[in-house]
């Protein structure tokens, strides 16, 4: 497809090329170990086995194996293939006990803010059963944790992320169990580029290659975190580790124009992100700006669309009162965009705000395809982190409403609500897509401006994701629910949206509150195209 908006191009990076395999990561050493296992014969789910476990490591702020995941798998003549492997709420966590504490909400930090089982592990078991079963997988567990367990054991050099977050969250964050021994060991927030490690960590990851990682669960590891759970006081025991098991899912399915887009189904807000693909293919027109007012202004109003539906009807899918696929048919979509003015901003309240995830992608030379999520909620989840096994724990679970008429409240054995949703594409003319973002009420926002530009508008991956983007809503630290554009978006661009009716703000020229994207494309000769955010601390890597 042709490259609208040449002059965009001449100032952007050239996407990552390759001809046997791709992976993109928020950090290189995620993106560079997945591409290790691609390089020894593994498969593209081994990879992101390997690069979850590594960014588990190196990016501790953002993600954790005290966290969830979700998977979406593509093989060339199949159907995609959903893993969720989301943690649900403890068996003695409900309204009751939180309410007899005094609380009106459940806290985002501390040990009563860790109240769901935290999932991600039980996802990499299931994707290495999956590989083993359907691939031919042969690489073992120990083979994919290798790294991870070595930058554990002998440090990483720490980010300026990390940094800049450690400094900014210590205050709220140092009085919490575990965090201060765990990321501020001498008492004052690390620098940029100094060693971290975490031997702890490193020593049940160990355990994990060596007793298999169903010991997460099910094992010595187990007990030790339950151990360490019951000592802190959370909700969580070991009955609850035992009980949970990953879960087989069916993608949702948007017909698009340009093909198939497919993300995770409920819990998630997957429906979101394709609902806003669906609304924007019914209104955007070949001839639109992709920095342009009319294009920010559509992609920010089908968001707010899509938002509603998801403040009405998204939880537990258990507990959905109507099927997401239902929403998804071309009618719903008609209905839906014809509500959508392109000559004024629909009123705006308040969103769900920010999260710290990570996205990650990876396709082989099969054509086999991944997207995968791994997240701990906000920056360094609940905070605690476990005294034997430095485990940093998730706070997901301050997602539920202590309301008992809400959409989402709190009851034993529930699955939380969750912002993260992978998403993956199989376009008409043989293309793959897998994409992605961090950053809760962002993600499906930066979606729609990776997919709209890489696909409707024939950009790079690169260049889409390196372009600025925007985001609808709070960001950390902020209070405010505005339209916040990066401040590279034109005069024109920013003075036309406040005339649209839109309350904006300009935040710097990468801000790191956008989010971090990235995106793959195969191609159907079998060559690859991918990008990743220099937001971030990552890399596309391929060969």
């Amino acid at each position: 497809m042709p490259l609208k908006y040449p002059h965009i191009a001449a100032n952007t990076l050239n996407p990552t090329r390759g001809s046997r395999g791709m992976a993109v990561a928020p950090h290189a050493l995620a993106s560079q170990g997945a591409l290790a296992v691609l390089r020894e014969g593994g498969n593209a789910v081994e990879a992101m086995i390997a690069a979850a476990a590594t960014i588990a490591v190196v990016y501790p702020h953002m993600n954790s194996i005290g966290g969830d995941g979700f998977w979406l798998i593509s093989r060339p003549g199949h159907a995609p293939l959903g893993i969720e492997a989301c943690g649900a709420a403890a068996m003695r966590a409900d309204i009751d006990t939180y309410r007899g504490l005094g609380l009106s909400a459940i806290p985002a930090r501390g040990p009563l803010a860790a109240n769901t089982v935290a999932g991600t592990v039980s996802g990499w078991d299931f994707a290495h059963r999956f590989s083993q079963d359907a691939l031919g997988g042969r690489l073992p567990v120990a083979r994919l944790l290798e790294d991870a367990i070595h930058y554990a054991k002998h440090g990483i050099p720490v980010t300026r992320s990390q940094a800049g977050c450690i400094a900014v969250k210590r205050d709220e964050l140092e009085r919490v169990p575990g965090f201060a021994q765990t990321f501020v060991p001498d008492s004052r927030a690390p620098r940029t580029s100094e060693r971290f490690v975490n031997a702890r960590l490193a020593a049940t990851l160990q355990r994990l290659a060596d007793a298999g990682l169903d010991d997460f669960y099910r094992g010595s590891l187990a007990r030790s975190i339950a151990r360490d759970l019951s000592s802190l006081e959370t909700l969580i025991t070991l009955d609850d580790l035992e009980r949970h098991r990953a879960r087989e899912r069916t993608p949702l399915a948007l017909t698009h124009s340009l093909g198939t887009v497919y993300n995770m189904p409920p819990p998630t807000q997957g429906l979101v992100s394709l609902l806003i693909l669906g609304v924007l293919d019914r209104v955007l027109t070949d001839d639109i700006d992709p920095l342009g007012p009319e294009f920010v202004h559509a992609c920010v109003e089908a968001t707010k669309l899509a938002f509603e539906v998801r403040d009405e009807h998204v939880t537990d899918p258990d507990h959905m009162r109507i099927d997401a696929m239902t929403l998804l048919d071309p009618a719903a979509l008609d209905a839906m965009a014809s509500r959508l003015s392109m000559s004024r901003a629909a009123p705006w309240g308040r969103g769900r705000g920010p999260g710290d995830t990570v996205w990650m992608g990876v396709i082989d030379g099969d054509g086999v395809a991944v997207s995968f999520i791994q997240s701990i909620y906000h920056e360094f989840g609940s905070g605690i982190v476990l005294p034997e096994s430095g485990i940093n724990w998730q706070n997901r679970g301050c997602s539920f409403s202590l309301d008992p008429s809400s959409v989402n409240p709190l009851m034993p054995g529930r699955r939380p609500f969750h912002t993260l949703n992978p998403a993956l594409a199989r376009f008409a003319d043989g293309r793959t897509m897998v994409y992605g973002n961090m950053g809760g009420d962002g993600q499906p926002q930066s979606q729609s401006a990776v997919f709209s530009r890489i696909a409707r508008f024939g950009w790079n991956p690169q260049a889409a994701i390196d372009a600025p983007r925007w985001l609808l809503g709070r960001t950390w630290g902020q209070s405010t629910d505005s339209l916040k554009l990066e401040a590279r978006f034109s005069a024109h661009t920013v003075d036309a949206l406040r005339a649209l009716g839109h309350e904006v703000d300009v935040l710097t020229s990468y801000d790191e509150a956008m989010g971090h994207a990235g995106a793959i494309v195969r191609h159907p000769d079998g060559l690859f195209e991918a990008g990743y955010d220099p937001r971030s601390d990552g890399a596309a890597a391929g060969w």
